[in-house]
């Protein structure tokens, strides 16, 4: 194509893409159509530009696909996925994720894409509350990866209830079934972000020597409640939340002393075992199912057991986010100093 007419056809085309982003902001209530955000205005855009200058563009979205089914081999190149282990050191140290999410799937792709290395192993929660468009995105997302796969059980996830920790557990069973050799767990939510590279993380979860990460404290004046009254789970179709009740519970089984901790925490495979089959541990998930935030108790609790004292507290923070129940590390490491444990 001569320069003259290619650059009379980029124009033409350009031209057509802007009056068809104006027209979706400035009418598509009036035709009752969705709307075009500005990502997508961008990306309509570069499908444009990519069928100017004669190349097959690659969309990996519900929203403006031109391949119904898309290659993985093309979404793991674009997406610059990492597909061999970075060192001889990292893989021969895989690791286990929990990851439990219930909305925001491009959150999610960036998350899984920071922590995603070919020798770890990853299962996805996904809320059973969530919708059947998020569901069905992160299913086809994880058909990509030999490692990474959906939660074989799960939960209507309540705040602050047991379906928080019981979709950790469920992920947790299901990696311990796995038959790469992790070497320690690691639990998200859909919010984290790692600030470390996975060598850094596992070069500094070597520093533990298999003792696992549960920073806690004996129980703070205003986490008693937690565990001494009845808490139920509200499951409503707008809205679900816990309800505390003037109900008192009995004493924790096993005479077992409650300390209260993160939520998120480093778990070697040993300990994911002892979680999943000792009494001690199934008993105390019973007894913990009408409590308020259990899994803030739940690890810590096991962790401190007379005899096992496995627990060291984290000199540094690997992942950063906003997920619930996450501890302020210096609060915790000034707590820390105050306890008597172990």
């Amino acid at each position: 194509m001569p320069p003259s007419t290619r650059y009379l056809f980029v124009v033409s085309v350009s031209t057509v893409v802007i009056f068809i982003v104006f027209y979706a902001f400035s009418f598509g209530d009036e035709q009752s159509s969705p709307r075009l955000n500005a990502s997508e205005a961008l990306l309509l855009a570069q499908v444009c530009t990519s069928f100017i200058h004669g190349k097959t563009p690659f969309l990996w979205r519900n929203k403006l696909a031109i391949h119904e089914k898309a290659s993985c081999k093309d979404y793991l190149t674009q997406s610059h996925y990492i597909t061999a282990p970075l060192s001889q050191e990292e893989a021969e140290f895989p690791l286990a994720y929990t990851m439990v999410i219930h909305h925001n799937f491009n959150t999610f792709t960036r998350l899984f894409r920071a922590i995603y290395m070919p020798q770890n192993v990853y299962c996805v929660h996904v809320d059973e509350k969530a919708s059947a468009a998020f569901k069905g995105a992160v299913e086809q997302l994880l058909r990509c990866f030999p490692n990474a796969f959906l939660a074989s059980k799960t939960e209507p996830v309540v705040y602050g209830g047991i379906s928080r920790l019981q979709a950790d557990l469920n992920c947790i069973k299901d990696l311990v079934a796995s038959t790469v050799p992790w070497k320690y767990l690691i639990n998200t939510c859909g919010q984290d972000f790692p600030l470390k590279t996975n060598r850094e993380i596992i070069q500094y979860l070597k520093g533990f020597k298999g003792k696992n990460i549960t920073p806690g404290v004996l129980p703070p004046a205003h986490a008693v409640g937690r565990t001494k009254f009845v808490h139920r789970e509200h499951l409503g179709k707008e809205v679900s939340y816990v309800v505390r009740t003037s109900a008192l519970k009995p004493p924790p089984p096993h005479n077992l002393t409650i300390y209260f901790g993160s939520a998120y925490v480093a778990l070697s495979r040993e300990f994911a075992h002892f979680v999943l089959h000792d009494p001690r541990a199934v008993d105390l998930l019973a007894w913990s199912k009408d409590t308020f935030s259990p899994d803030e108790h739940f690890w810590v609790t096991l962790n401190r057991i007379p005899g096992r004292c496995d627990d060291v507290f984290p000199a540094e923070v690997v992942f950063t986010g906003v997920c619930t129940h996450r501890v302020n590390p210096v609060q915790m490491e000034m707590d820390l100093k105050q306890s008597h444990w172990c």
